[in-house]
């Protein structure tokens, strides 16, 4: 309707330029058509105005017919809006528990001891003797009390060196034989007067063939 209105003024002011200079003109001239001219361009302006006031009353009408537009798209978005929100609910309540994994315990570490300056001259002390003559477990023990040690730093030392008991009861049996005859039953109970057990000391015998 605007574009129509347009339009309409637009030939409605050509046409009253025109024809109001052709009366202009023809006015001058004292032509017979100036009277003719004049009413053209009259019928022209007049056209013009109601253009004017058409394409005034089409912008009113769209201004008035644009906040209804608007109004009802709020409408259709608030209307919409509760819908949404409703539909949350639905998906929280679809979301499974997410299930924690129990913590695996650690694994604790265990700090050796450190040892005091007694304990580690006594494992020296212990090495020796048991590299250069057969011992048995309590005779090294007994052997390390005497050269001063307390019995908990003999019998640490002891338990922590790298000893065969048995093989120390074979040497010691090859030791007394070779240096004395004895029965079987004399050297057996000699070897656990020295501290072997009656198994070790037993085993010993057997191994030099008594």
């Amino acid at each position: 309707m605007i574009a129509l209105a347009m339009f309409i003024g637009l030939i409605s002011f050509v046409g009253m330029i025109i024809f109001l200079i052709l009366g202009i003109v023809g006015a001058i001239r004292k032509s017979k058509n100036t009277k003719r001219n004049f009413i053209i361009t009259g019928v022209c302006f007049v056209l013009f105005i109601a253009a004017l006031s058409l394409g005034g009353d089409s912008s009113e009408t769209d201004q008035a017919e644009s906040p209804i537009t608007e109004t009802e798209e709020n409408d259709e978005v608030e209307q919409e809006e509760p819908t949404e929100k409703e539909a949350v609910p639905d998906v929280e309540k679809e979301e499974e528990p997410v299930k924690e994994e129990p913590e695996q315990p650690k694994e604790e570490v265990k700090e050796e001891p450190q040892l005091t300056v007694s304990q580690q001259n006594a494992i020296r002390h212990a090495e020796n003797y048991i590299s250069t003559m057969p011992f048995s477990k309590t005779g090294l023990i007994e052997q390390l009390e005497y050269e001063g040690y307390s019995t908990e730093d003999a019998t640490y030392a002891v338990d922590h060196i790298d000893v065969d008991w048995r093989e120390q009861a074979v040497k010691h049996a090859k030791n007394y034989n070779d240096t004395m005859p004895m029965s079987r039953q004399g050297l057996i109970d000699q070897l656990m007067f020295e501290g072997h057990s009656q198994e070790d000391a037993t085993y010993a015998a057997d191994q030099i063939g008594l």
